[in-house]
């Protein structure tokens, strides 16, 4: 049997019609691994291990009827994507968004595959969520969406078959209705999602984990390239958990952070951020415009996004493909070094192409992200074994998994040059561990 990449592209395609966001996450992995296997593993081309590994084990849809407050009926539609079990049970987020659909979380479900395996922890890969935006909503008609979402879910989740988290839109309130649903419907209180509140069963540091373990792993980076944080220039895109203590975390480390952003602009604060400012910024909620109003450092740029100015390290923490070939360019030119994704794809294609050709260090969500699944699969294992850690020993264990994850990445990244391709690094190291799983279990 043979392995072609065209090909290869062309099937996923005619299999997955309408499906872009899901079809650009394939490609850009299967770029990294095709030449990989067809060079050291004709047992995997044998197996058809990436023709399966592109196939989710199983997709849910169901419809989620609810009761606003003006007692009307409300019909939105939830999903749950189970991409890959080889390692262990399916992880991954529940997203509440209008623009949620098939094609987004099956994107975010495959990238979770190798997110997960680069954690070095035993959970598989999975994503769901519902075109339910919680904007706007009351907290009883978000509890009573939530219950009637749960109500369907809970038939496919279980602490050791599927274990959902939070993502976009939802955060510990929801998770909180969520989890009381499962309770109430399963007469059973045990580990099902993560990201739940510390006072019943949830893990210390996961509200700040993916934002803080993005940090880790530019430190890392510049570790390795024997460089320093302190005075590095960052610039954020965001204002979300992830955003927020990205920031949080690099003003502790001694950098100066300029930016963050939502959907309506971005602010620009040329003497940089501080925690009292940070704090001030999370009490504005979307209209952050104000805070240019408070400090007069700061600027306000209405729909406009953070990658304009100059600086040493870009961390764009808001949605997919939220920086393209443009903008890419205007980074390289305004000297950025480092990209780390705080988001999931949030860079098109096209801008990876400009890093990897500028030389910039390019760290993918897949593996600088990785730091918020990282601390819920701490959570399992404290569920698991009845115990909870306290934050300095889940900020350590964090620490260490991404320095690990970083190791991985340059153990097949490493180019003749010396130059590490962080891209090509996690797509192997993530695929590896999943596919030797496969290939022990055999077709199934």
């Amino acid at each position: 049997m043979s392995l072609n990449f065209k090909n290869f592209i062309k099937q996923v395609g005619q299999r997955n019609p309408n499906e872009p966001e899901f079809l650009q996450a394939v490609t850009e992995v299967v770029e990294d691994l095709i030449p990989y296997i067809i060079e050291n593993r004709q047992d995997f081309i044998d197996l058809k291990i990436l023709e399966r590994m592109v196939e989710p084990e199983r997709v849910v849809s169901f419809r989620v009827a609810w009761l606003d407050d003006k007692n009307q009926i409300q019909v939105n539609r939830g999903y749950r994507v189970q991409m890959n079990s080889a390692i262990g049970p399916y992880k991954g987020g529940l997203r509440f968004a209008p623009d949620v659909n098939l094609s987004i979380l099956k994107f975010l479900a495959f990238e979770q595959v190798f997110k997960n395996s680069l954690t070095g922890l035993p959970i598989g890969g999975g994503k769901g969520g519902s075109d339910f935006d919680p904007k706007g909503k009351s907290d009883n008609e978000i509890m009573r969406f939530c219950q009637s979402f749960m109500t369907e879910l809970q038939r496919h989740i279980g602490s050791e078959t599927d274990v959902p988290a939070g993502d976009i839109g939802v955060g510990t309130r929801e998770v909180g209705y969520l989890f009381g649903q499962y309770k109430r419907l399963q007469n059973n209180f045990s580990g099902v999602l993560t990201g739940k509140g510390t006072q019943w069963g949830g893990s210390y540091i996961r509200p700040e984990a993916t934002g803080y373990g993005l940090l880790y792993f530019v430190q890392c980076v510049l570790d390795y390239n024997n460089e320093n944080i302190e005075g590095k220039v960052i610039s954020i895109s965001g204002a979300g958990n992830v955003a927020y203590y990205a920031a949080e975390k690099g003003i502790q480390l001694g950098a100066k952070v300029i930016t963050l952003s939502n959907s309506q602009g971005t602010i620009y604060d040329k003497d940089g951020f501080t925690l009292e400012k940070l704090a001030y910024i999370a009490t504005l909620g979307r209209d952050i415009a104000k805070f240019a109003k408070k400090y007069p450092s700061a600027s306000y740029h209405a729909k406009e996004n953070p990658w304009q100015f100059k600086c040493d390290i870009a961390l764009p923490c808001a949605t997919q493909n939220e920086i393209n070939e443009s903008d890419a360019k205007k980074l390289v030119k305004n000297g950025c070094k480092i990209v780390a994704e705080g988001a999931n794809m949030p860079s098109t294609a096209e801008a990876i192409r400009v890093y990897h050709q500028a030389k910039i260090h390019f760290g993918p969500g897949k593996a600088a992200n990785a730091g918020g699944v990282a601390v819920s699969g701490l959570e399992m294992s404290q569920n698991a074994i009845g115990q909870q850690w306290s934050p300095e020993k889940v900020d350590h264990r964090l620490k260490l998994i991404m320095e690990n994850i970083h190791k991985t990445c340059v153990r097949f990244g490493k180019e003749p040059t010396g130059y590490i391709n962080y891209l090509r690094g996690a797509n192997i190291g993530g695929f590896i561990k999943v596919a030797e799983a496969m290939k022990a279990q055999g077709v199934v």
